[in-house]
């Protein structure tokens, strides 16, 4: 049964003599994190946890506490096993998260509740958060800049003998607790439960020595361990497609039907690793970068070009932030597409900030990444008095002139600031690397790192 919150204890009065309180930071992270939209709103995610969540079986961890320890989290940047061990062992944070003198739930049991809060109910408090903002004037919204970053997905450096011996290991895996599963029923399949992956894991060791040979000879002999290894990830595919339709026979069992939907979704993944060793290697085809997987654990990441010396690409995904005055992060979006020109995604950073604000602001400023002639008479039209957009390409003499003036400079230098929000998001809040699987698992990341930054930008304000 969901439970709201702890009857209330005043920690600090049971002990006066030790002079406990909040640092100022948490007292006004107190204040704000007792606003019943925010609260309402975690709860209706906890809630659908299960059918019967809200009104059966034991009482759950509250609602209340949930809540504050998820923000602790990423505002000290802790891992769920930091985190409760830290509430553990502190009164002050006790006293915080509203936990008092009640059992501090394990790790497990926020991992549990945290996949329970959707990305969307996240962007919805984060919308939350800039109200509170606005009511407490640390921003009105009058200056806007937009700007777009790479965060990366928790994958190893791709490569296509990477890929396949994943996939191999991956089923092979399924497999063998397939085997256990299936009982006496095993034993019709024969060869089906064949492990590969020393096979596998040979062949790929090779693979790096044969890395080194130049010229005609050297490329020969890669494609040759390459077709062994593409050979051995096949079998492993066809036992794994063999042993799938065997276990959707027997949904009786939950572990069962757990497996053979495990398998359904290894299996395709590992086909497609094939494939695409079979166009780059074999074929020596170019795959487009939108084609490409380049991970079987995080199948939603892509390759983002950086165009810096050193550092091509990262291995992740593009979001886009939009900040105003006061070091609010207003609003963010996980992007489709991490390739291309950002020129698109000025609009909706435009829509987002009216709907927020109800009006749009009166400065808006981004890179040229962003800059074109459409988005300036965009930003004209919606009603923004000053665009500060740099041309790109060669400009007129009166372009130039109007560059060089105060006011565009004035406003441009106001665009760099979100290069150091975007700094210190990464180094403080946790998103130069996503940390949760999946791509809700992604947009729950980047929503608790936005959110922790903007509350305490947010107690900042309140404080001064």
């Amino acid at each position: 049964m969901l439970r709201n919150r702890y009857p209330r204890t005043d920690l600090f009065a049971l002990v006066p003599q030790l002079g406990l309180r909040l640092e100022p930071q948490l007292e006004q992270l107190d204040r704000l994190l007792d606003d019943d939209e925010l609260f309402e709103l975690v709860r209706g995610d906890l809630g659908r946890r299960h059918p019967l969540t809200r009104s059966r079986g034991r009482p759950s961890t509250p609602v209340e506490v949930i809540l504050r320890m998820l923000v602790v989290m990423r505002l000290y940047g802790w891992s769920y096993e930091q985190a409760e061990y830290f509430v553990n062992d502190s009164l002050v944070l006790r006293q915080f998260c509203r936990v008092y003198f009640e059992r501090v739930p394990d790790d497990t049991t926020l991992i549990r509740w945290a996949a329970a809060i959707g990305p969307e109910t996240l962007q919805t408090l984060n919308d939350r958060v800039v109200q509170l903002a606005r009511s407490l004037r640390a921003t009105r919204g009058r200056r806007l800049r937009v700007d777009t970053t790479a965060v990366e997905t928790n994958v190893h450096f791709p490569t296509d003998s990477g890929l396949l011996v994943d996939g191999v290991r991956v089923v092979s895996r399924l497999l063998r607790r397939a085997r256990s599963a299936l009982g006496e029923t095993a034993a019709d399949l024969g060869e089906a439960f064949r492990s590969r992956i020393r096979t596998a894991r040979r062949v790929a060791q090779q693979l790096h020595r044969l890395a080194r040979r130049k010229g005609d000879q050297g490329r020969e002999t890669m494609k040759a361990a390459y077709g062994r290894l593409i050979a051995a990830a096949k079998r492993t595919a066809a036992q794994g497609r063999r042993v799938s339709e065997t276990l959707r026979q027997r949904t009786d069992e939950p572990s069962t039907r757990r497996l053979a939907e495990r398998l359904a979704e290894a299996v395709p993944q590992l086909k497609r690793a094939i494939r695409q060793a079979e166009r780059r290697v074999l074929k020596g085809e170019s795959v487009p970068s939108g084609e490409k997987l380049l991970s079987l654990f995080e199948p939603h990441t892509q390759v983002v070009p950086r165009f810096k010396p050193g550092w091509p690409v990262e291995f992740g995904r593009k979001i886009r932030l939009d900040e105003v005055e006061g070091g609010i992060v207003a609003g963010y979006a996980v992007l489709e597409h991490a390739g291309g020109q950002d020129q698109p995604y000025l609009c909706d950073a435009l829509a987002d900030h009216e709907r927020r604000f109800g009006r749009a602001p009166g400065l808006l400023a981004a890179d040229r990444g962003m800059a074109s002639a459409a988005n300036e008479r965009l930003a004209e039209q919606a009603g923004v008095k000053h665009v500060a957009l740099p041309h790109v390409g060669k400009a007129s003499l009166g372009r130039r002139a109007e560059e060089k003036g105060r006011r565009f400079r004035e406003g441009y230098r106001f665009r760099a600031g979100i290069e150091g929000r975007i700094h210190a998001l990464k180094r403080d809040y946790g998103l130069k690397r996503c940390r949760y699987r999946g791509e809700r698992g992604f947009g729950r990341w980047v929503g608790w790192g936005v959110l922790a930054h903007n509350l305490a930008k947010v107690a900042g304000a309140a404080r001064g």
